[in-house]
This record gives C-alpha cells, structure tokens and sequence, in this order.
C-alpha cells in the first residue's frame, strides 16, 4: 500500500519525535529514580543515627534512669515512619519494644512498606533488615538499640506519592509531546510536501507537452529550490529544443519542396512536349537535385556526429594545418567573391583529431565567406597561453542580431530566416562546431553586430 509524500514526513517526523521524547523520559525517569533512591539511602542511615541520638538524650547519668515516656513517643514516630527499634540499657534489659508495644501496629506497617516496595519494583524481592547501634552519652555506653527497617531503602506514603506524580507527569509529557510532534510534523509535511507534490505536478505537465508551464512558488529549502529551478530550466530548454524541431520541420519541408516542385514542372513540361530538353534546363534540374543533396547530406553529417557521440582519433597537430586545408577547400567560393583572407600568428602542437578541426574551421570559414559580401575581408588570427590555443575567424559581414546570438549553437537553428537559396542551410554547422570543440575540452564563443561582422573564438586546451 503506498502512501502519500506527506503522510510519510507527518509519521516519521512524530516517530521521531516519540522516540526522542521516549528516550528523553525513560533516561530522566531512570537517574531521577535513581538519585532519588540513593537520597533515600543517605536519608535512611542519618535517620537511624538520629533515633539513636534522640534516644540517647532520654538517659538521666545522674540517677541512671530513662525517661520511658520520651522513650516511647519516640519509638512510636519511629514506628510511624517505618522503623521498628527496640531499646535495652547496658546490662541488657529491654526497656521499650516496638512490637511488644503494638504488634498489630507493626505488622500494619510492615505490610504496607511491602505493599509499597512490591508495586515500585515487582521483580524485586525486599526484606527488613536490623542494624543496631549503640547509645552512648557523656562517653558513657548506656545501652543499645535495634533498628528494623526494609532495606536497602524504602519509601513513606509522602516518598511514594512524589515518584507517582513525576511518573504520571512523564507519562503527560510523553502523550503530549507525542499529540504535539504530529501536529508539527504535519504542518512541516505540508510544507516540504507542497513544493514537492507542486513539483511533481509541473513535471506531468511538461511530459505531456506543455513546455510554457513554469513553477512560480519558491520555498525555504536550498535543495527545494535548486529542484524548482532545474525543473524551470529544463521546461524552459524542451520549449526551445521543439520550437527549434518546428522550425527544422519546416525549413526541411521547404528546402525540399522548392527543389522538387521546380525538378517536376521542368521534367513535366519537356515529358508533354512544352519545352525542349536543352542542356540549360537539365542543368537546372540538376543543380535542384544536387541543392536537395546537400540538404540530405548536412542531416547524415549530424546523425553521423550524434551516433559516433564525437569519438576522436587525437594526435599531435598543427593547427595551421587544419586552416590551410580548410582555406584550400573554400579557395573556389573566395575568389569568386573577391575576399581577402589574412592569417596572423603561430599556435603550438597539440592532441587533437585533425579531420575534426579542420571540420571546424572549414563550417565557420564557410559561414565567413558565405556572408561577407564581395571584396570583403576574412581574418583568421592565432594566439596561445601557457594552458591554451586561441583561433578567431573574423569577417566585416552581415552580422548576426544580439536576439540570436544566444541560440546560434542549438541544433537546427537559424539566424537567416529568409531560406535565402545562397545562404540558407540546415542550422547544424555551429552545433556540430560546438560539439566538436566541446569533445577536445574547448569552447566557442561570438561576438557579432548587424551590419558590421562577426568573431568566432575558439578555445582548445595544449
């Protein structure tokens, strides 16, 4: 049977609670019994000594007599308080007795001592012991003195009624503090619960699409929060990644419907006779085909990155390497636009995968040339510390807006809304740049403005 998130915090947060509460009584119960008891021991030898005492002030040395009257007033309050003497003078000679006196009476207090004894401690078997001490005054031994009693301690009526009441105040405390750690737990519950159980909420709600929701309530626990704000984020990065899945949607479904709309009204038209196949219009049916190639081949590049999870062959390289290949592989489309391209500075070796630089530098030199316009300059700069190697590509193209620069790197995004046929693509150049400079331990930063140009900077460990 499950049971809710703040069922579970009330009873544990009041077992708790019990179990401390328990603990805290029956240790206190244990060493205030357990003092008490010792008190009661000392109380019951000073006890014994003063009877003695007490009766020893009953003897006349001058006409070496007692004063029995003194004598039996004192062996009564004894008696009373559960001390059973019994008095001789030095030759021996019982001079008051205690059951001689009242046997009914002593056998009266015997049994309630008992009585009392066998409830405080059932398992306990007490009995009366004797002590007898001797009376002596002025130096002078002048009899002795018996005193019968239930040891090692006992207690009166008063005694016992004082270890009655603080038990049953214990055991008040207990229920309630019991009746009020429940209270508490459950108020505490219903506040680590409601965030949670809010949380929880929030959570279905994305898994069943609706990235917009966002949890606004925060609470005064720092894992709480974090939870809260992982949960935001994570809405808030499903909300981008399918909004970016929309747009990739239909920019592919646009990109190839374009291409094969225009290969199938050319074909269609020289099938029916309307136009002549000429080597002009199969050129341009093929160009449409090798634009739709291209698209096809930017989404196996991704799949093939994503599935290989960007294992990488390092080996000690230059990377003026990887932009002289890069360079070369794009001379074509530089000197068709008239572009001046300035390489600055020396890098040392490093471990790194050369396809996959040079993969890097040749998307983000493409980006550079693709959006430079004729006669414009390219510069690629390398510097290095101690612990890094720097490469920035800088162009003075078009530039990208300050609200894309954020998302540039995601996945199928594009700043280039337009699906312009020469500088439209995919949207999976940059992210695949990311990853690979992300997998050697690198990263990527932009600085761009419209209008003026932009500086990728690459930032690879030595």
């Amino acid at each position: 049977m499950k049971h809710s998130l703040r069922t579970k915090f009330s009873l544990t947060f009041a077992l708790v609670l019990l179990l401390t509460i328990g603990l805290i009584s029956l240790l206190s119960n244990f060493f205030i019994e357990r003092q008490f008891t010792n008190y009661l021991a000392i109380q019951q030898d000073r006890r014994t000594l003063e009877i003695a005492d007490n009766l020893s002030q009953q003897y006349d040395s001058a006409s070496k007599t007692w004063d029995a009257d003194f004598v039996h007033t004192i062996g009564m309050y004894a008696l009373n308080d559960g001390y059973l003497i019994s008095v001789m003078d030095a030759e021996g000679q019982t001079i008051w007795d205690a059951q001689t006196c009242d046997m009914s009476l002593c056998d009266q207090v015997t049994d309630e001592i008992n009585q009392r004894m066998a409830m405080l401690h059932p398992d306990r078997e007490g009995k009366f012991t004797e002590k007898s001490l001797s009376l002596i005054k002025n130096n002078e031994l002048i009899g002795t003195v018996k005193i019968s009693y239930y040891g090692p301690y006992f207690l009166n009526e008063d005694d016992f009624q004082f270890l009655k009441s603080l038990n049953t105040i214990l055991i008040g405390i207990g229920l309630f503090s019991l009746l009020f750690s429940f209270i508490l737990g459950t108020f505490l519950a219903k506040r680590l619960s409601s965030p949670i159980l809010k949380t929880a909420s929030v959570t279905k709600e994305i898994s069943d699409g609706d990235y917009a929701v966002r949890i606004k309530e925060s609470s005064n626990t720092k894992e709480l929060d974090e939870l809260i704000i992982a949960i935001n984020h994570l809405a808030d990065s499903l909300g981008k990644q399918e909004a970016l899945r929309k747009q990739l949607t239909a920019d592919v479904a646009h990109e190839l419907r374009t291409p094969l709309t225009s290969v199938g009204t050319h074909l269609e038209a020289m099938i029916e006779g309307v136009w002549e196949p000429t080597t002009e219009r199969l050129e341009s049916c093929h160009d449409e085909i090798l634009r739709i190639g291209k698209i096809i081949q930017d989404l196996e590049r991704l799949a093939k990155v994503e599935s290989e999870n960007l294992k990488l062959e390092k080996s000690r390289i230059n990377i003026t390497e990887a932009i002289d290949q890069a360079l070369n592989s794009l001379a074509p489309e530089i000197r068709k636009k008239n572009l001046h391209v300035v390489t600055t500075g020396m890098g040392s070796d490093i471990e790194a995968d050369l396809n996959r630089i040079t993969q890097v530098m040749i998307n983000l030199i493409s980006n550079a040339v693709k959006y430079t316009p004729e006669d414009g300059m390219i510069a690629v700069h390398l510097s290095e510390s101690d612990a890094d190697l720097k490469i920035q590509i800088k162009d003075n193209g078009i530039g990208i807006g300050q609200e894309d620069l954020p998302f540039i790197f995601e996945r199928f995004y594009r700043a280039d809304k337009s699906r312009n046929r020469m500088t439209g693509g995919t949207g999976i150049g940059l992210a695949i740049v990311n990853s690979i400079v992300d997998a050697h331990g690198g990263a990527v930063e932009v600085e761009s403005q419209l209008d003026e140009g932009s500086c990728f900077t690459i930032t690879l460990p030595k």
